[in-house]
C-alpha cells in the first residue's frame, strides 16, 4: 500500500507504495509475515500469527495455536499490496478474509497455489504459496503510520493519519488535513518531542499515550537499525485492551545495505519478482521491466532515462531500463542482451553508449559476442560515443 503515495505525501511530501509496485527499485521487499516477525523482534506489538504453505500445515496451526479461536484472518501472501480487495483467476473474491474457524482450511487451500490479482500486480498476478493466518483481534480504532526518506529534510520523515485501514492516497486527495509529516533529524534521531507528535496525529483514543510514544520509538529504532528506505502500517489501530498494534507490516530495505543486513536479506523471495529482474541483479545489472517494444541497453541512469524519454517522444515504447553502469564487462553486456531478448515484446533493440569510464569497444566486443551466443533475431541499433569509440566501431564492423 504504501509504495505508491509516500513520495506524493512528502513531496506534497508522501510516497507510497502503490503504482510502482511492479518494478523494481532496488530495494528488498519482503512479506508481510516477515515484517511482523521483524516487528515482534524488535518489541512491536503484532497480532498472533502462523504462516502456513499447505493444507496440512492449516490444520496443524488451526489445532495447536487457534485451538480457542472462533474466527480467524486468512492473508494470502504476496509481495504486492490491494489484496483484500484482489481477485482470484479462479474466481475467489478477496485475498484476505476473516472466518469461522472451522472454514479457514476451506479458504486458505482455495488461496494456496492460486493466481491473485491486484490493483499492483497487473493482470497476470502473483502465485500465492503462503498464507498468514493471524488471530482476530478486537479493534476499535485503525490508523495509519508509515516512515519514508525525505529529500527535502534529508533524513526519515514520520507520516501520520488518525484514519487508517484504507486507502492513504484517496486519503491524501480528500483529507489532507488529516496527515501529519514530523522529520526527523538523523544525527539527533527520534526524541520525546517528535514521538509525541506522531503520537497526537494518530489520535488514540484508549490507547495509553505513554505507552504509544514507546511504540513509535521502537518503530524508528526499527527502522534504522534494519537500514529500511520504508515502513508502513496500515492500519496501525488499537484493541479493546488497550493497546497499539501492527495490525500490517510493510517494509522495504536498501539493497546497498545487505552486506550488514545478512539475516534481513535472507529473508527475499525471488519466486515473487520478476525473473529477469533477479537474473540482472546476479549479473550486477540494474534492470526494470516495462511494457513497451523497444528494448535498451544504456550506461548510466540519467542516460537510460533519457534514452527512455527520446523512444516515446517519436512514438515508440521502452521495454526495459537497463543500465549497464560505469564498468561493464563483455560478460555483463552478454547477459545484458540475454535478459533483452528473453521479452518476447522487444520488436528492436537500442544500444546507446557514452563512453567515459565505459569502454566503447569493451561495449561493442560484448554485442558481438552476445550475437554468437544469442539468436538475434530483432534489428540492434548501436550508438557509440566517447572513450576508445573508434575501437569500438572497427570491432562492430569487421566482426
Amino acid at each position: 500500500m504504501v509504495r505508491g503515495l509516500l513520495g506524493k505525501i512528502a513531496g506534497r511530501s508522501l510516497s507510497v507504495a502503490g503504482k510502482w509496485q511492479n518494478q523494481q527499485l532496488r530495494r528488498l521487499n519482503i512479506h508481510e509475515y516477515q515484517g511482523a516477525e521483524l516487528m515482534s523482534k524488535h518489541g512491536i506489538n503484532v497480532p498472533k500469527g502462523v504462516t502456513v504453505g499447505s493444507v496440512d500445515e492449516v490444520r496443524k496451526a488451526l489445532r495447536d495455536v487457534f485451538a480457542n479461536q472462533s474466527e480467524v484472518v486468512v492473508k494470502s501472501q504476496i509481495l504486492a499490496g490491494g489484496r483484500g480487495l484482489g481477485t482470484f483467476k479462479s474466481g475467489l473474491q478477496g485475498g484476505v478474509h476473516i472466518v469461522k474457524a472451522d472454514q479457514v482450511e476451506d479458504i486458505a487451500g482455495k488461496m494456496l497455489g492460486n493466481i491473485l490479482v491486484t490493483k499492483q500486480t497487473g493482470s497476470q498476478g502473483k502465485v500465492v504459496s503462503k498464507v498468514y493466518l493471524c488471530e482476530k483481534l478486537s479493534l476499535v480504532n485503525e490508523m495509519y503510520f508509515a516512515i519514508t526518506l525525505d529529500r527535502k529534510s534529508a533524513g526519515p520523515l514520520i507520516i501520520a493519519c488518525k484514519k487508517g485501514g484504507t486507502s492513504i492516497e484517496d486519503l491524501a486527495e480528500q483529507h489532507p488535513e488529516l496527515i501529519i509529516k514530523v522529520p526527523i533529524d538523523v544525527f539527533t534521531g527520534i526524541t520525546d518531542e517528535d514521538a509525541a507528535k506522531v503520537v497526537d496525529g494518530l489520535s488514540p483514543k484508549v490507547a495509553d499515550r505513554n505507552g504509544c510514544i514507546e511504540q513509535v520509538k521502537k518503530l524508528y529504532e526499527l527502522f534504522c537499525k534494519c537500514d529500511c528506505t520504508m515502513l508502513e502500517i496500515n492500519p496501525i489501530a488499537e484493541t479493546s485492551d488497550k493497546q497499539l498494534v501492527a495490525a500490517d507490516a510493510k517494509l522495504n530495505f536498501d539493497d546497498n545495505a545487505a552486506f550488514r543486513q545478512k539475516e534481513v536479506f535472507a529473508l527475499r523471495d525471488p519466486t515473487q519478482e520478476d525473473p529477469r529482474e533477479v537474473t540482472a541483479a546476479k549479473a550486477d545489472l540494474n534492470y526494470i521491466g516495462l511494457d513497451g517494444e523497444i528494448g535498451c541497453m544504456v550506461n548510466g541512469a540519467g542516460l537510460a532515462m533519457a534514452t527512455m524519454d527520446i523512444i516515446k517522444l517519436h512514438g515508440g515504447t521502452p521495454a526495459n531500463f537497463l543500465d549497464v553502469g560505469g564498468n561493464a564487462s563483455e560478460g555483463q553486456v552478454v547477459e545484458a542482451f540475454k535478459i533483452l531478448t528473453s521479452d518476447e515484446k522487444v520488436k528492436a533493440i537500442l544500444v546507446n553508449i557514452f563512453g567515459g569510464i565505459m569502454k566503447c569497444d569493451v561495449i561493442a566486443s560484448g554485442i558481438v559476442n552476445a550475437a554468437k551466443q544469442v539468436q538475434l533475431k530483432v534489428p540492434v541499433v548501436v550508438r557509440l560515443e566517447g572513450t576508445n569509440v573508434d575501437q569500438g566501431k572497427r570491432i562492430l564492423k569487421v566482426k
